[in-house]
């Protein structure tokens, strides 16, 4: 039975047992007329009997499912025979990747010897029958569960509280799961960059102004000795961010100021929509134009006025990523706007002021806690920005202010750097897992200097 198809069948077991449940609960008590004497709702012990059939038999199949692969590949493995067990762990495991590949259908590395479709066929054979034997497993805890706690169902018992019980309890490990998987992803990365410290210093990494990661895999190698300064790629991402700030902000938070106090309800029905539409776009949609568009446009217009473009220029990225992350102002500012109080707009107007002068003096300022939260999520996302980057900006790492060089960002170094067949235990990938580190923390400051800020105005207009 196929995980997706058993998944559809415990739900429906679930189904059952809520209403078997509730029937049970009413029936205890002598019907409907009689509801009064159950401690809970008759929903409340359908809820209960229904979380017994369905959470002990997914907690199962979830464990089940994380173990079978390696349980199966180890029986694989003992079946082969012994001279090829003893092969070194490094061939057998290619062996095992080969049987595994075979068994899937996909294409294998080396030659199909009567010893690999044995033991691709005794794998897929193992994989049947672990699916079977999931369903019996999973249908019978599903039955086991749910009839213990129909048979506990009666009036005295407090259904209401144990079903809450057992939903704050799976809140707690859902919001468990979140913290403890940011915190092993913050783990990962320090424990990765501090290997690359260790072949790297610190300080050539941070103040180093020259980034060249090609090292030389061999003793006998010239010409690629390896340069790991990170400054001209949080240069270059500073650059194309401001530029696409310089774009964003002022065009987004002047559509939304229009949307939200001058727009008539019918044109603002049809402009609000029309621009969030800016936001589904695909990413490599705006690359695509601002390469085969904006970056000749802009190359022509310089050269027309003497000056010196680069083909692939972060002005041409900047603009493009701007346009990009205009809803995010725009929309984030424009709910923020009209969630200001109409009191305040009242008082302003009472007092003679202009709808221009209520705007600037009133609503801006009381709602900046959320337009600094629209602008600082704006700012994220050109950070974090790849694709238009890699077809409009390009991957030379050059330390340079001028929008019309040449450069690249921190996120596509990183990118690169994990691209392709190469040593795991090299500085070169190591230093994708520092430039992560490097610009977590950069945005983990801007993030608590706009919480300062966010902090400061709201005590002020609260």
């Amino acid at each position: 039975m196929q995980t997706s198809v058993l998944i559809l069948v415990l739900l429906g077991v679930m189904a059952l047992a809520f209403h078997f449940g509730r029937r049970r609960s009413l029936l205890t008590v002598g019907g409907r007329s009689k509801v009064r004497d159950l401690h809970s709702l008759p929903a409340y012990y359908g809820f209960y009997t229904a979380l017994w059939a369905g959470l002990p038999a997914l907690l199962v199949a979830g464990l089940w499912l994380f173990f079978e692969g390696s349980v199966i590949t180890a029986m694989v493995v003992e079946a082969l025979p012994a001279e090829t067990k003893a092969l070194p762990p490094a061939q057998l495991g290619l062996v095992v990747n080969d049987i595994t590949n075979l068994a899937n259908g996909n294409i294998v590395a080396g030659e199909i010897d009567d010893t690999l479709r044995r033991a691709a066929d005794h794998m897929n054979e193992l994989r049947g029958i672990g699916k079977l034997a999931l369903a019996v497993v999973v249908l019978s805890v599903a039955l086991g569960a749910g009839s213990l706690a129909w048979r506990a169902v009666g009036p005295k018992m407090r259904a209401r509280n144990r079903v809450e019980w057992i939903v704050s309890m799976l809140l707690i490990v859902s919001s468990m799961i979140a913290i403890f998987t940011t915190v092993g992803i913050v783990l990962s990365v320090l424990f990765e960059s501090f290997r690359f410290f260790q072949k790297i210093p610190l300080a050539d990494f941070l103040f180093g102004l020259e980034w060249s990661p090609q090292v030389a895999l061999r003793a006998d190698q010239v010409g690629a000795s390896g340069a790991f300064g990170a400054v001209p790629l949080f240069a270059g991402t500073l650059l194309i961010s401001f530029i696409a700030l310089l774009v964003a902000v002022p065009i987004g938070l002047m559509s939304a100021i229009y949307l939200a106090d001058y727009a008539s309800p019918r044109l603002r029905s049809y402009a609000k929509p029309v621009l969030e539409v800016l936001a589904g776009v695909p990413t490599v949609v705006y690359g695509f134009f601002a390469a085969l568009t904006l970056a000749p446009a802009i190359r022509v217009a310089g050269e027309s006025l003497g000056l010196s473009v680069s083909s692939e220029s972060a002005l041409a990225a900047g603009l493009v990523m701007g346009v990009m992350i205009i809803p995010f102002v725009s929309s984030l500012s424009d709910d923020v706007i009209n969630a200001v109080p109409q009191s305040l707009r009242d008082a302003a107007y009472a007092l003679g002021a202009t709808r221009s002068e209520t705007i600037r003096q009133v609503i801006l300022p009381a709602a900046l806690p959320g337009i600094m939260g629209g602008i600082l999520l704006a700012a994220s996302r050109a950070i974090g920005e790849t694709m238009i980057v890699v077809m409009a900006a390009g991957l030379s790492a050059n330390l340079t202010a001028n929008p019309l060089d040449s450069v690249t960002t921190v996120t596509v170094q990183i990118v690169t750097l994990l691209v392709g067949d190469q040593e795991f235990d090299s500085a070169k990938t190591l230093a994708a897992f520092a430039l992560g580190l490097l610009l977590f923390v950069v945005t983990l400051g801007l993030n608590i200097v706009a919480l300062h800020i966010v902090r400061k105005y709201r005590e002020q207009y609260e």
